[in-house]
């Protein structure tokens, strides 16, 4: 595996997910791999750019990339928020708007032609790292815990890169790596609804509510998007009173629950910033939260 990588983390890790922004560098120093974070990188568009103009959102990926490639351009790109790995992937693959992309980065001296890989960092996890080495380095087994992995959409759709978006298994090795079992269930790569919990909350709701309630019987779900991770935290509550049960369960990042199976401790991979942690899983990860 390579000892080095380019690292986008996006404007949602430096603010409403620094658990996982922690969690991925703590990680990734544990396994001694080196993040190297894209100088001067800003925001890849996110979901507002393209409505306002389809060329600014794909300029803003651009950009990035465009910095990425003049800094190293043989190195992989790690990106671990899914709607940024979208925007940015979609530039990599869209020769066709090249030039005009490349009129507009000109104005900064700046020119893209052939940018680094763009990976999803569970792209990177499950092939790169792959489930032995993590195994090698397990320091507190999460035995008994029932996990189940959520996948969301976007680190899966439109680009069918290193998974199946209708089944997907790449955290499965990664999970049971930890000593963990995988909660078996079918709701992996259904939408969470995304930016509907601020749009059209009703959909949203009914959504995470289909994905909360599939996910009974699972001690935590674990999950790899900043915007899943939100809406399956944050809307526990509003789901659990609209159906008239309690769905209250755990969620972390892949990189939290990796980070502390490999004897990470809780501050260091961000957990005290986690919205919906239970006192049954702090108590059953035996001191893994310890910090």
């Amino acid at each position: 595996m390579k000892s080095a990588y380019l690292y986008y983390p996006g404007c949602t890790l430096e603010t409403t997910a620094v658990e996982y922004h922690r969690a991925t560098r703590a990680l990734f120093g544990r396994l001694e791999v080196d993040l190297v974070e894209i100088d001067d990188w800003t925001c890849c568009g996110a979901s507002a750019a393209e409505a306002s103009s389809p060329l600014l959102a794909l300029c803003l990926a651009a950009r990035n990339l465009a910095l990425a490639e003049a800094q190293a351009s043989s190195s992989d790109i790690l990106v671990p928020c899914s709607a940024c790995y979208l925007n940015l992937r979609r530039v990599a693959v869209n020769t066709a708007q090249l030039q005009r992309v490349n009129t507009v980065l000109a104005k900064e001296q700046l020119q893209l032609a052939a940018p680094p890989a763009v990976r999803h960092l569970l792209d990177i996890l499950s092939r790169d790292v792959g489930a032995a080495r993590i195994a090698d380095q397990i320091g507190r087994p999460l035995d008994g815990l029932k996990v189940a992995a959520y996948y969301g959409c976007q680190c899966l759709r439109p680009y069918p890169v290193f998974d199946d978006p209708e089944r997907p298994t790449s955290m499965a090795s990664l999970i049971q790596a930890t000593g963990a079992e995988v909660f078996p269930w079918e709701m992996g790569a259904r939408c969470c609804g995304a930016a509907h919990l601020t749009t059209k909350r009703s959909v949203g709701l009914k959504l995470v509510a289909e994905i909360l309630v599939a996910a009974r019987g699972a001690d935590l779900v674990t999950t790899v998007c900043p915007m899943c991770q939100l809406n399956l935290e944050a809307y526990q509550g509003a789901v659990s009173r609209a159906v008239g049960q309690d769905l209250a369960i755990p969620v972390l990042y892949l990189p939290q629950l990796l980070g502390l199976a490999m004897g990470l401790d809780g501050e260091a991979v961000g957990l005290p910033l986690n919205l919906a942690l239970s006192e049954a899983l702090m108590m059953r990860l035996n001191g893994a939260v310890a910090g």
